[in-house]
């Protein structure tokens, strides 16, 4: 019996991939998915054999009040324990809007487009260094939408085609995530509570393979964007104009713009406070730039406005937020009956599975089964269930497809698709140029991961 439901499980799990690809609301997928897997492995507890359940601790329950416990724990202690991330996304997209509103940000993309001069690939070069630092601290749509109508015209003027010079841009964002402090605080939640492991830190995960995996997106995207500008032809557009009105104002001050990176430098070099590290860095640009020129009540707004801007860039991501942990949490009670289904062919050795996700790098696109911010919250489930994995090692493996496939190269992703309208590049065209950039900056950092990250020690064992 036991079998039997793990294979209806199963099919649930292609049906919600199915749902994540066709572009529907992640909220409602994720919270529906939840109540069906809820559901099929309690009453499956009325079927299967003995053997199976005392194999499966977790799946026995004696009395209502085991019950009550368990169902609170997935729909209540699951969405609570992801406060702090919720508190780091919402600090996060406050600073990036700081960052916008002092002018730092395109401050930082213009001064570095006088330094490229008239040579366009330098220019490209610069630009994706340049923006892939403003992304480890920036993250959200409204962050990359108000970068992206800064970079995309100038690249147009210099003559870039059109879906060249999106790619770059997009690769480029996603290269800077890699050590993004709100994403990886994100990621990181799926696998486990922040005092459960307290030594996974930002500064170990960059030291370790952060770093690496942030250098070869970032190279593997400015080379094959020079590949592909080679071999086209050069289209100038010297009437593309930005439609943002931060183009318009004054150079921000250059001593403030090395503030983006201050959270992520803090972070790292002393474990010093996420939230702490934007704070301190959004109120020195706020007042190093003039912004808190009023009086009291007027800088408060102003402060207030802000934050108020940066939620609402995160409300979307939220929402999927406080449902996937329930998610999280019921992929406990069914992974013993996917264990009895696909146990058997699941890799248990850190060589093959590295191997299988370089391989199977596709089923990142379209919110597929690979990805963290699609259906691969599932696919990690049994994965972990089924072999001694250390966290940081199952981390990297989940984060390739999710930040380099996902992010990066995929037309669902939020702020492509904005840059798809506004560039009006057709997908086939984007796809064509971000798919070949997933498999090669892909399949290098999964090499980085097997040599950096296997063969960890038991203490980093799920």
């Amino acid at each position: 019996m036991d079998i039997v439901i793990g294979i209806i499980l199963l099919i649930s799990f292609f049906a919600l991939a199915w749902y994540c690809i066709k572009g529907y609301n992640l909220m409602i997928g994720f919270l529906v998915i939840t109540i069906v897997w809820t559901v099929l492995p309690l009453l499956g507890t009325l079927f299967v054999s003995q053997d199976f359940l005392d194999a499966n601790t977790i799946l026995q329950f004696s009395s209502n009040k085991e019950l009550v416990k368990i169902l609170n724990g997935i729909y209540q202690s699951g969405p609570e324990g992801w406060g702090t991330t919720l508190v780091n996304v919402c600090w996060g997209a406050w600073f990036g809007r700081v960052l916008m509103d002092t002018g730092i940000a395109s401050t930082l993309i213009r001064k570095t487009v006088e330094l490229g001069g008239d040579k366009p690939i330098i220019t490209i070069t610069l630009l994706n260094i340049v923006t892939a630092i403003i992304f480890t601290s920036m993250t959200g749509a409204g962050p990359v939408i108000a970068i992206g109508v800064i970079v995309l015209p100038i690249l147009f003027s210099l003559g870039v085609p059109k879906p060249i010079a999106l790619f770059s841009f997009m690769g480029s964002v996603a290269a800077g995530i890699y050590l993004n402090p709100v994403n990886f605080a994100q990621y990181r939640a799926f696998y486990l509570k922040t005092e459960e492991m307290p030594d996974f830190t930002l500064s170990w995960y960059a030291a370790h393979w952060g770093y690496a995996a942030l250098i070869i997106m970032l190279v593997s995207t400015t080379v094959l964007t020079g590949i592909y500008l080679a071999k086209s032809k050069r289209s100038h557009a010297w009437a593309a104009q930005t439609r943002n009105p931060q183009a318009a104002q004054k150079d921000a001050p250059l001593y403030t713009l090395f503030l983006p990176i201050v959270p992520v430098v803090l972070n790292i070099a002393f474990n010093f406070s996420v939230i702490g590290g934007f704070v301190i860095a959004g109120f020195a640009a706020l007042f190093l730039c003039g912004r808190m020129k009023g009086t009291f009540k007027e800088n408060c707004q102003l402060v207030n406005k802000l934050y108020y801007d940066g939620v609402v860039d995160t409300a979307p991501l939220v929402g999927f937020l406080l449902t996937l942990p329930m998610f999280n949490a019921v992929a406990k009670y069914a992974s013993p009956y996917f264990k009895s289904v696909i146990g058997g062919i699941m890799p248990k050795s850190e060589l093959v599975v590295c191997i299988v996700f370089a391989a199977l790098l596709f089923m990142g696109l379209f919110r597929g089964p690979m990805t963290l911010v699609g259906c691969g919250a599932a696919t990690l489930g049994v994965l972990s269930n089924v072999g001694h994995f250390s966290i940081p090692f199952l981390y990297a493996v989940f984060a390739i497809p999710t930040i380099t496939v996902n992010i990066g190269s995929c037309i669902t992703q939020s702020w492509v698709a904005w840059g798809l309208a506004y560039s009006k590049v057709e997908s086939r065209d984007f796809l064509k140029l971000s798919i070949p950039n997933a498999y090669v900056a892909g399949i290098i950092q999964y090499a980085a991961t097997f040599i950096l990250l296997s063969g960890l020690g038991a203490e980093w064992f799920l």
